[in-house]
């Protein structure tokens, strides 16, 4: 199995990141590769006058096409995810998600903006046909620490964010395979 994870935060150091690195462990003590992105790996440029045909997008669009599922992580500004996210997202394929399960994880300075998730992230994640759009797990900038470089989740968080996992994985098994060219007629014959 293999999931993307996306951090939208421009910052080098941020709380959203810190829910998507914590999420990459989790997942990967449990036998899933993570390939892990965030918006500092695309040129401002690319983003800023929106170019289609940027490497670095086409190298995402083509991770994503092959990987199972997608963590995308933001932080909240203005009750919204953060712009250079949605950017990002823009440049993708219109169907760049179709297939996939998507866990969206968002941090705020309050939880008056719990809402940003099912009102502006949720929306653009579903307009990329998202096979299974989650719940979800938003966090208030007091629910995460940082010590020695490495986010520190509270404890209550951190069994809200193990559980959301736990389905995400759960919602990554079950998903669909697709049938390669050549195995439907073995598929058919073994079943009779």
């Amino acid at each position: 199995m293999q999931v993307l994870s996306l951090a939208g935060s421009p910052s080098l150091q941020s709380r959203s990141a810190g829910l998507l690195a914590h999420a990459g462990r989790w997942l990967e003590n449990r036998a899933v590769e993570v390939i892990r992105w965030q918006v500092r790996d695309f040129p401002a440029e690319d983003l800023l006058y929106g170019n289609f045909a940027s490497p670095a997008v086409k190298r995402l669009a083509e991770q994503l096409a092959e990987a199972d599922g997608l963590l995308v992580a933001t932080p909240v500004y203005k009750a919204s995810f953060s712009g250079a996210l949605k950017t990002l997202l823009d440049l993708l394929p219109e169907r760049a998600l179709a297939g996939k399960v998507v866990l969206p994880l968002a941090t705020g300075g309050s939880p008056a903006h719990l809402l940003a998730l099912d009102y502006a992230l949720k929306p653009v994640l579903g307009a990329l046909k998202a096979q299974e759009l989650l719940q979800g797990v938003y966090a208030d900038d007091s629910q995460i620490a940082w010590e020695d470089q490495r986010a520190v989740l509270s404890a209550p968080l951190r069994a809200r964010l193990d559980s959301a996992l736990d389905q995400f994985l759960t919602s990554l098994a079950r998903r669909p395979r697709p049938v390669q060219p050549g195995q439907l007629g073995e598929r058919l014959a073994s079943a009779q």
